[in-house]
């Protein structure tokens, strides 16, 4: 234990050695507008009358073109906690740390003032607490959960954007790595097609979405419950068509395939024996006054090899299998359905809250995601604003997640699944508080802390809590 306490004190004294280092820009980054005059126009992003995120360099300024990079580095350490026992796939109950990395650029290229291509390679390394096994909500979104696949650098999107006008009216659009237009039809719809993560466009929310800035639990940035198709990074190839009404109202569809077996890297494009449809409304209005807020209605459908679990139960009730196995059936076509509620409410030009509520039937396989078959989440976020720190973040959520009476008796009984599995189960749900600050301290430099404290692990009664602190530094380019 001594070990990782070491560990983790170092990178705790790197951090605050390279704030130290980097204090004279630091200072420079918060001074208010007057002493900004000398800023180049070739870097308006640098500029606090403006809410685009600094970055190290210049972007162009060309609107045609798109060429920016990331960098995520997350370093975690949890002390060892209660642990009468435990089984293959539980979070190990000793001390230990472990640090990820997640390095991205991000390309686009706008052909005609409707369409545009978009391109993003990744490369991801190092581990997470556990190798991603043991908790439904784990606490770090950017591990990948397969630590024997390759580490080489891949396309992780890939998608052709087209823009259908409605109307003649136009709107001023943000520019981002997703879209490049700076202006958009009111009325139209988008269509995209190719390689891209689902989640970057169903169930977002503005204070809970972004690893980078924000939190880091699995089920505070998504709904735990929304298993959405996906290959082990995340990514999947789909179709997907927006239309937006207004600036009030937005339906959007996808199509996309679904992994060969759970958490598989490899996707099955047979479209006739797996697929997934997703939907969701996001509807605009002013609850509060003058603070428009946001809801999104959100429901998915799943046709994959899912295994059912109170089939393998019964199976292992009936001597078929020496333990419940959710695998042992034949290839099959199986449904999974859910649904979720997603809402953000601004109470200040510096604060707003947020949650999440999710749902699905439970009986079949989790399969993409994670194994949570129930959510409720509460938090609220924060700009530095309030205290003269424009780029600052902060948040607090709270979560609770739960699993179907067929999901709890298949893990009870010493039944695995691709996450969870502890040889037993004393049924818990798995409640967890994130806290986090992430400040900005130079440029592109933001470095960040955490804290998560996670009740009932793997839903389990007899295990933790499990505290984890966090230490994240984030660079864009």
């Amino acid at each position: 234990m001594r070990k990782e306490c070491l560990r983790f004190s170092c990178c705790a004294c790197m951090i605050v050695a390279a704030l130290s280092f980097f204090r004279p820009p630091f200072a420079t980054a918060q001074q208010p507008a007057a002493a900004q005059e000398q800023t180049s126009p070739g870097a308006p992003e640098q500029s606090p009358d403006s809410d685009s995120t600094p970055t190290m360099f210049p972007h162009p300024e060309t609107d045609r073109l798109w060429i920016s990079g990331q960098a995520n580095f997350i370093s975690q350490w949890h002390p060892a906690f209660h642990s009468p026992y435990s089984g293959p796939n539980s979070l190990p109950a000793e001390a230990q740390d472990a640090t990820s990395r997640a390095l991205t650029l991000l390309l686009g290229l706008r052909l005609t003032s409707t369409a545009e291509l978009l391109c993003d390679v990744q490369e991801t390394g190092g581990h997470g607490i556990g190798e991603g096994l043991g908790l439904a909500g784990f606490t770090n979104l950017d591990v990948v959960r397969n630590p024997d696949l390759s580490k080489a650098p891949y396309v992780a999107r890939l998608m052709w954007h087209q823009i259908i006008p409605l109307s003649h009216q136009k709107t001023v659009s943000e520019r981002t790595p997703f879209s490049l237009f700076s202006r958009l039809p009111e009325r139209r719809i988008e269509i995209r097609f190719g390689k891209f993560s689902l989640a970057d466009f169903f169930d977002f929310n503005s204070y809970g979405t972004d690893s980078n800035f924000q939190f880091m639990n699995w089920t505070v940035d998504n709904a735990g419950t929304f298993d959405y198709a996906a290959d082990t990074r995340g990514y999947t190839f789909a179709a997907m068509v927006e239309y937006h009404h207004d600036k009030h109202l937005t339906l959007r569809f996808a199509e996309g395939l679904m992994p060969k077996v759970a958490n598989g890297i490899n996707l099955d494009a047979d479209l006739s024996r797996a697929h997934a449809e997703n939907t969701e409304v996001e509807l605009h209005g002013a609850v509060v006054p003058h603070r428009e807020g946001i809801v999104r209605l959100l429901s998915f459908v799943n046709h994959a090899n899912m295994g059912d679990y109170r089939q393998a139960v019964d199976d292992f009730l009936a001597g078929l299998t020496p333990v419940p196995e959710i695998t042992a059936h034949p290839l099959q076509t199986t449904i999974k359905y859910g649904f979720g509620v997603n809402f953000e409410q601004p109470l200040s030009d510096w604060m707003g809250v947020f949650g999440r509520w999710g749902w699905n039937e439970g009986r079949h396989e989790s399969y993409a995601y994670t194994e949570v078959d129930e959510t409720e989440e509460i938090g609220l976020g924060a700009s530095g604003n309030r205290w003269h720190r424009k780029f600052d973040r902060a948040g607090l959520a709270f979560v609770s997640n739960g699993i179907s009476r067929d999901h709890q008796q298949y893990l009870a009984l010493g039944g695995s699944g691709f996450l969870l599995g502890d040889g037993r189960l004393n049924y818990g749900r798995e409640n967890i508080v994130e806290t986090y600050y992430t400040l900005h301290a130079w440029r592109g430099f933001y470095p960040s802390f955490g804290f998560q404290y996670l009740d009932h692990p793997g839903y389990n009664r007899d295990r933790g809590p499990v505290v984890v602190p966090t230490l994240r530094l984030h660079l864009e380019f």
